[in-house]
This record gives C-alpha cells, structure tokens and sequence, in this order.
C-alpha cells in the first residue's frame, strides 16, 4: 500500500505567483493546481515534488525579519531528494541563499540548506524515514 502525505506545509508569500514558478526552477516542484484570486495573486495553490506536497498563497503582510540559521529557524521544511547534489547545483543555479553547503551528515544523510527568495527555510537531503510497518 503506498503511503499517502497527510501533512502539508503552507507557505505564504508576497508573491505566490512568483513563487510558483521559483520553487518549480530552484528545487524541482510541480504545479498540481492553482487558484487565481483577484490582482495576480494566488488564492491557492498545491506543488509537489516526488510524494510530498506543500500548499502556497499570496499574502498581504508576511514578517520581513527571517531565521537565516537553520538551528534557529522557527519552522524550516525538510524534503528527501534522489539526487542531492544534482538538486543542489540546481538550487543554487536558481539563486538559493545557501545557509548549509552540502554536507555529509554523521547520520548518514547528505543534505543542504537553504532559503528561497522570500526567506523561507528548506533542507534537502537523502534522508528518508523508514516507512510505518503497517502500511
């Protein structure tokens, strides 16, 4: 039985609809659905990337001051990838603000950080938990 996500981060931004096409070229995300509200801004919309979704819109007054340090962030997104260093070249060919340089972790995973082009904290790796027995 494959495993459906049950958790979805949300994310706002200033602009979504920028947004939209930034994560798509800088970490591999694909539009499932979008909803267009009035002005170009994004209602709602739903990427994924492998298995995992995440949920975006446009928002009108999102924090400026932003948690660079990934050990300090208040919430910060972690998504297993196949190819961790393919994703990171392609992440920072995109313009990604790396906050942890591709680094072989003492847990086995190999992993980067990094923060989109509004601030939001993503980590990348090749950890994957091992799946729930019962399912």
């Amino acid at each position: 039985m494959t495993a459906v996500p049950n958790i979805f981060p949300v994310l706002r931004y200033r602009d979504a609809a920028k947004a939209e096409r930034w994560l798509a070229d800088a970490f591999g995300f694909s539009t499932v659905f979008s909803v267009p509200g009035e002005g170009g801004r994004i209602a709602h919309a739903e990427l994924r990337l492998g298995a995992g979704r995440i949920m975006i819109a446009s928002a009108d007054d999102v924090a400026e001051e932003t948690a660079l340090d990934p050990r300090t962030a208040r919430q910060s997104n972690y998504v297993a990838v196949p190819d961790i260093d393919e994703h990171y070249a392609r992440a920072v060919a995109a313009g990604a603000h790396v906050t942890l340089e591709l680094t072989d972790m003492d847990y086995g995973s190999r992993e980067y950080s990094a923060t989109d082009f509004e601030g939001n904290h993503w980590s990348f790796g090749t950890y994957q938990p091992e799946p729930d027995p019962d399912e």
